[in-house]
C-alpha cells in the first residue's frame, strides 16, 4: 500500500480555524494528491478532496459520524440520537421517516408558507423605509414559515425567541468560545420547549395536522416497534426546524450574487427563465462557502487509490474545495450559472450538503428544501420587490465558520412591486 502523504506540522488546529474552506485543498495542492494526514486537536485525521473522494466517503455504511465531529458542533448540528448519529439500518428506517416530508408536494408547500411569511415582512420593512439587515431579518420569516408547516405552533413572542434559537445553533457550530457556548446555552431551552410539544402531542393535549412533521416524528416507531423517546423526538423535530432556518445563509448569498452580477439579476427580474432560474441557484450553493467539510470514521478498514485506511481512521472530506475542483468544474472560481444549463449534477460532484443517495447516506435530507426556498426568495427579491443596496462592506469572512458577508447584506429603500392581474 502506498504511504499517504503528509502534513509537516505537528498539530494543524489552529491552521484549520484560521482558514477551514481552504485548508484542505491547500494541503492536497502542495503535495500533489487527493488525500493528505495530519493532526487536528492531537488526533490523526486523514483529509480528502475531489469527486473520487465524495465516492469513497459516501460509500453506503463505511463511516460513521459518531466520533467524528467536535461535540459541541455535534450538539448543535444533529445532537445524539439523531438520524445522524445512527448507523446501518437503523439510520435508513430513521432516514425513511424524514424523507416522507421531502415529497414534492411538502416542498411545494413549505415554500408557498415561506413566500407568504416574506409578504408579510415586505410589507413591515416597506413601512419602516430604513435598512433592513437581510442575514438578520430572513431567519425570522423561514422560522415563521417552517413552524407553521410542521404543524408547531408558535405565538407572536415565542417567534423571536426560537428564531434567536436557531441562529445561534447554526452560527454557534463551527466557532470556538462564546459563539458556540451561546448556542449551547440556547439549544437546552429548545429542547426543553420541543420536548413538551411532543408529550402534548402524543397526550391528545395539541392536535396537530396529519402528515405534517410534528405528527409524523411525534408517532414514528424505531426498528424495536417502540416510539421514540421524548428527548430523541424532540431532537428530529428541531432538526427539521433549525436547518430550514438555517437556509437563510444560501439566501443571504443569492442576494449577494444578484448584487454583483447584474446580468443575472435581469434575466431573474424577466421572470421567463425557469431553466436559469433553477442553474442559478445551484452555483449560488457551489460558488459560496456554507460549511467547509465533514467528518467520518471508517467502520471497518478499507482501501482507496493504493491506500489502506485502517477500521477508526478519521477522515475529513473538503465539500468546498470539491465544489470548487478545476477537475470537475471548468473556471471554478467563477460565478457562472450558465455551467448548470446542460449538466446533470451528480452525486458527489456539487456537495455542499453532503453527497450520495439522500435514502441511504448521510446526505442532508433538506437539500429539496433548500434549492425550493432559495428559488422562492430569488422570484421575491428580484420580482416582488425593489430596494437599494448601499456602500458596506460585502466582504466574506472565510476564516469564520459559517462564512457570511461582514455587513450581513443591508438592503434599504425597500418597495413592494405590485403585481398586475
Amino acid at each position: 500500500m502506498a504511504a499517504i502523504p503528509r502534513d509537516g506540522a505537528f498539530d494543524s488546529t489552529l491552521r484549520l480555524l484560521a482558514d477551514p474552506y481552504r485548508f484542505v485543498s491547500t494541503r492536497c495542492a502542495q503535495h500533489g494528491s487527493d488525500v493528505v494526514e495530519t493532526r487536528i486537536m492531537l488526533r490523526r485525521a486523514v483529509c480528502v478532496m475531489g469527486e473520487d473522494a465524495a465516492r469513497a466517503f459516501y460509500h453506503p455504511d463505511r463511516f460513521t459520524r459518531r466520533g467524528a465531529i467536535p461535540i459541541t458542533a455535534l450538539l448543535l448540528l444533529q445532537d445524539r440520537g439523531s438520524a445522524a448519529t445512527l448507523d446501518g439500518e437503523a439510520h435508513r428506517h430513521r432516514k425513511r421517516m424524514l424523507m416522507s416530508l421531502m415529497t414534492p408536494d411538502r416542498v411545494q408547500a413549505l415554500g408557498d408558507a415561506v413566500a407568504e411569511a416574506w409578504r408579510e415582512e415586505l410589507g413591515r420593512w416597506e413601512e419602516r423605509r430604513r435598512e433592513v439587515v437581510l442575514a438578520r431579518e430572513v431567519p425570522r420569516v423561514l422560522c415563521r414559515a417552517v413552524c407553521r408547516w410542521a404543524g408547531v405552533p408558535l405565538s407572536g413572542a415565542e417567534e423571536g425567541q426560537r428564531t434567536r434559537e436557531f441562529v445561534a445553533m447554526y452560527e454557534g457550530a463551527g466557532a470556538v468560545g462564546p459563539r458556540n457556548w451561546l448556542g449551547l446555552l440556547l439549544r437546552t431551552r429548545t429542547e426543553r420547549w420541543a420536548r413538551r410539544l411532543i408529550t402534548r402531542i402524543r397526550a391528545g393535549e395539541l392536535a396537530v395536522p396529519a402528515g405534517s412533521a410534528a405528527h409524523a416524528i411525534a408517532g414514528h416507531r424505531d426498528l424495536d416497534g417502540e416510539p421514540l423517546r421524548p428527548v430523541h423526538a424532540a431532537v428530529e423535530l428541531i432538526n427539521v426546524l433549525r436547518p430550514t432556518v438555517a437556509v437563510e445563509r444560501f439566501v443571504t448569498f443569492a442576494a449577494l450574487a444578484l448584487h454583483e452580477h447584474a446580468e443575472s439579476r435581469e434575466r431573474l427580474a424577466a421572470g421567463d427563465e425557469p431553466a436559469y432560474l433553477d442553474s442559478f441557484v445551484q452555483e449560488v450553493r457551489r460558488f459560496y462557502p456554507f460549511f467547509p467539510l465533514v467528518g467520518g470514521r471508517a467502520r471497518s478498514a478499507f482501501e482507496w487509490r493504493g491506500h489502506r485506511f485502517a477500521k477508526g481512521t478519521w477522515m475529513l472530506l473538503d465539500l468546498y474545495g470539491t465544489d470548487h475542483d478545476a477537475r470537475s468544474w471548468e473556471r471554478p472560481d467563477t460565478f457562472q450559472p450558465e455551467r448548470f444549463r446542460d449538466r446533470k449534477v451528480g452525486a458527489f460532484d456539487l456537495i455542499p450538503q453532503g453527497g450520495g443517495d439522500h435514502h441511504v447516506n448521510h446526505r442532508c435530507a433538506g437539500e429539496w428544501v433548500t434549492i425550493e426556498l432559495m428559488k422562492r426568495a430569488v422570484r421575491l427579491l428580484t420580482t416582488e420587490m425593489r430596494y437599494t443596496v448601499p456602500p458596506q462592506d460585502l466582504r466574506i469572512d472565510m476564516a469564520r465558520m459559517p462564512a457570511v458577508p461582514r455587513s450581513r447584506f443591508v438592503i434599504s429603500n425597500v418597495e413592494r412591486v405590485h403585481q398586475m392581474g
